[in-house]
């Protein structure tokens, strides 16, 4: 058989989650009270986010049951499968052997699901409502919209006004899970009123959308946030797409990947990726985790490693991350879920700890890649995952110049089965290679908060 499909039995999907925490909380700086420049503490986080929520944000406990309830969702997709790319492998004529771990097979059809599950569960125990959130390129505002489905929440999104014009199909999902979509900024809160008074033509950013959905949960009190990246608790939750690698690559007869790679945006599929193996990369294995970005959108590659609120209204606690500054406004790729100004505090400790290494790449040669995927394999990447694809072809060509036989991971985060106007505007030669100016990064960092 030319593809081997790793299947983990059901009795073996985790049953805990991985806190990175553990590993690496004597190199995070604490979250900052923007107004005293003092940390701050679980209850400056109560009014949007549920108290067990809150707990594991700060937890330093390595292993974090997951509640059976979630279990019992995540029983619908997972273990999600890890599978050989045999037809890529010949067709790049490597003697690398490429894994993905396929994220594309859940109901929202990506990884996101498996901390808007948890975050729905722990809100509805709190006694919630409804939630309010954000989303780029529709990818987690779906999830969340499913999740909520599960447990008999309400859920209202802000779409960034670009990708929610690139991807209208995304707004149907969320409506059929009994979802709001809404486009940002908007109209129906005093922060998106203000962002189109003054750039009435913007494209939208994260962080613009973060602002909006903060605002809406701030003032309700049925009402919590929920957030799709960035914060620890939801690269916890998303561990179990490593845990379930691990013991997939042992099934596969595999010793620890040479190379392992992710698209990050926030972070949140990367980290749930990656992280389960940080701790053998500190005991001395070796392994290269490499992040890979948008050179539209260089967080990784081109930000500074400072305070910065996670939201362009300024309502966020201070978050020591890789930034583009708060106020930066991502060109409008198509990669929606990668135009973010910062990155999980986690994954930028990190880098800036040199145990991640970072890199971009322009929007055609990852959609060359992505074609030649979806030519060999068969599924259809999202944008996102295109990002990943590309640099495990640049890795696997690589060895073939040397003839190295390694085996290289990466997170197949999600499918693109509703982003075909991507790939309509690629196959037309209407994209766009777009390079971001030192002056716009200039611009974006000038406005960090001076702590």
């Amino acid at each position: 058989m030319n593809v081997k499909r790793i299947d983990l039995p059901a009795d073996r999907m985790p049953r805990k989650w991985y806190n990175i925490l553990a590993d690496i909380g004597q190199w995070m700086a604490p979250p900052l009270n923007p107004a005293t420049g003092e940390p701050i503490g679980p209850d400056a986080l109560a009014a949007i986010f549920p108290m067990a929520l809150i707990e594991q944000e700060v937890s330093s406990e390595r292993w974090i049951d997951i509640p059976e309830e979630v279990l019992d969702i995540y029983a619908l997709w997972r273990p999600s499968p890890l599978i050989r790319a045999t037809r890529l492998e010949k067709y790049l004529d490597t003697p690398a052997r490429i894994y993905y771990k396929h994220e594309g097979l859940s109901p929202a059809g990506s990884h996101k699901p498996n901390t808007a599950v948890a975050q729905a569960y722990y809100n509805k125990k709190a006694g919630i409502k409804r939630l309010s959130t954000e989303t780029g390129a529709g990818q987690w505002g779906s999830a969340l919209c499913f999740a909520t489905k599960m447990f008999g929440l309400e859920c209202i999104v802000y779409m960034v006004r670009v990708s929610y014009d690139q991807k209208p199909y995304r707004k149907m999902m969320m409506s059929t899970w009994g979802g709001t979509c809404i486009p940002s900024p908007s109209d129906t809160t005093q922060f998106g009123k203000k962002v189109l008074a003054e750039t009435p033509d913007t494209p939208g950013s994260l962080g613009i959308a973060i602002s909006e959905a903060i605002e809406v949960a701030a003032g309700s009190s049925d009402t919590n946030y929920s957030l799709g990246s960035v914060l620890n608790h939801v690269m916890l939750h998303q561990s179990v797409i490593g845990l379930e690698v691990k013991e997939q690559l042992k099934i596969a007869g595999e010793r620890t990947p040479d190379i392992m790679i992710g698209c990050a945006g926030g972070g949140s599929n990367f980290a749930g990726f990656a992280f389960p193996f940080v701790p053998d990369k500190l005991n001395g294995a070796d392994i290269r985790i490499i992040a890979i970005e948008p050179t539209a959108c260089p967080t990784l590659t081109r930000g500074t490693f400072a305070y910065d609120f996670g939201d362009t209204a300024e309502m966020t606690p201070l978050l020591k991350m890789l930034t583009l500054g708060h106020n930066f406004v991502p060109p409008p790729i198509h990669a929606g879920g990668l135009r973010y100004h910062g990155m999980a505090p986690t994954v930028s400790t990190l880098v800036n700890q040199g145990i991640i290494e970072k890199e971009s790449r322009r929007q055609n040669e990852c959609f060359e890649a992505s074609v030649a995927f979806a030519r060999t394999e068969g599924t259809i990447p999202a944008p996102e995952t295109a990002h990943a694809i590309r640099v495990a072809i640049d890795e696997a060509l690589k060895c073939k110049e040397t003839g190295e036989e390694k085996v290289i991971a990466f997170n197949f985060s999600g499918h693109g089965l509703l982003d075909l106007s991507a790939y309509a505007a690629y196959f037309d030669n209407q994209l766009q290679d777009i390079d971001c100016s030192q002056e716009a990064i200039d611009k974006g960092i000038a406005s960090l908060p001076r702590i």
